[in-house]
């Protein structure tokens, strides 16, 4: 894995901050040998940033970042950047970043990067970061189901434009948030100690979400109308699963009803095996297993988190125990 070029993805809904989020990358020391994909350099913005426009989709920028303006699909990008590395036709870069356009379904980007062939010799996927506006949440995550995708992949959720809304607007974004991704990790843009190596590093298998701080009343009333149908819950089980077993009842759950579970992650404990295995899937796609070394906590007991649009938690609990003939000790729903 270690040979292969990380490719992070940033996306987020129209007006979230992106655009914004990218020229504060750009400018940053630690993104250098990095390029980007983006959709038009004019609007991104890049003069201020610029060293030479080496030809029409290609420029170089002070930070050392190479820069390329995709305009076919992202495969073809890929294999564009990868050619010219070895060429020498552009500096040498270890990373890449995507950015989506507004409207994007990520589902299709990590399809790309997972199952591309040449593509996923090359590169693997590093993590997905979505951007949620804080002011205009609420209308974005109630009005349009691309919003929802888009925070169900999500690795690393950002909050933008804190500063802008009111505290307590700020607390119920994030309370949503968490409540429809819990296993992202939630960092605010305006904070000083806002961290790019932090938003770009490789995700965890546990990793801690942030704490928020909640008044009691739960989600707010304006989120329900047209969220009521997207839930997350996890499930908890005491003994080793069958790997073999439970890999065929996830590609059973997610081949009838991937359109409605957005997301599936989770750290397994599993028959013959010391070590955890770390799993993730969104939609009807499922990332490659990850060994991993060492149980992170002394807590090894598997826990899967899943985000589902309209799906009934407690028949799939019942279909895991029945298909895999292990218990499930604890339903807990976010």
């Amino acid at each position: 894995m270690s040979d292969r070029t990380p490719v992070n993805v940033i996306t987020g809904f129209l007006g979230s901050g992106k655009t914004t989020l990218l020229q504060r990358m750009l400018g940053a020391p630690q993104l250098a040998r990095t390029a980007v994909l983006i959709n038009e350099f004019g609007e991104v913005g890049l003069d201020h940033l610029l060293v030479q426009r080496v030809e029409e989709s290609l420029v170089l920028l002070q930070s050392g970042c190479i820069c390329c303006s995709m305009r076919g699909d992202l495969s073809g990008a890929l294999r564009d950047l990868l050619g010219r590395r070895e060429r020498e036709d552009i500096p040498p870069f270890d990373r890449v970043v995507v950015e989506t356009t507004g409207l994007a379904d990520p589902g299709s980007i990590l399809n790309t990067l997972l199952h591309e062939p040449v593509v996923r010799h090359h590169y693997r996927l590093g993590n997905v970061i979505t951007t949620v506006d804080a002011v205009n949440a609420r209308l974005h995550l109630s009005a349009n189901p691309e919003g929802i995708k888009q925070i169900a992949c999500a690795d690393r959720l950002l909050v933008t434009k804190t500063d802008l809304a009111p505290p307590e607007l700020s607390r119920e974004v994030q309370h949503v948030l968490a409540k429809l991704n819990p296993a992202a990790e939630i960092l605010d843009a305006q904070e000083d100690s806002f961290d790019i190596e932090r938003l770009l590093a490789a995700t965890g298998s546990e990793r801690q979400r942030r704490s928020i701080e909640s008044d009691g009343t739960g989600q707010s009333v304006a989120f329900r109308p047209h969220m009521d149908s997207v839930s997350s819950f996890s499930l908890v089980l005491d003994e080793p699963l069958d790997w073999t077993a439970f890999g065929i009842w996830l590609s059973l759950l997610l081949n009838r009803h991937g359109n409605d579970v957005l997301r599936v992650k989770g750290i397994l404990r599993v028959q013959g095996s010391e070590a955890p295995v770390f799993i993730n899937a969104v939609q009807h796609i499922v990332h490659p297993p990850m060994h991993l070394p060492a149980w992170p906590t002394d807590d090894r007991r598997s826990r899967i988190v899943f985000i589902t649009r309209g799906m009934d938690h407690v028949l799939m609990r019942r279909s895991l125990e029945a298909f895999c003939r292990t218990p499930v000790g604890e339903l807990v729903v976010a």
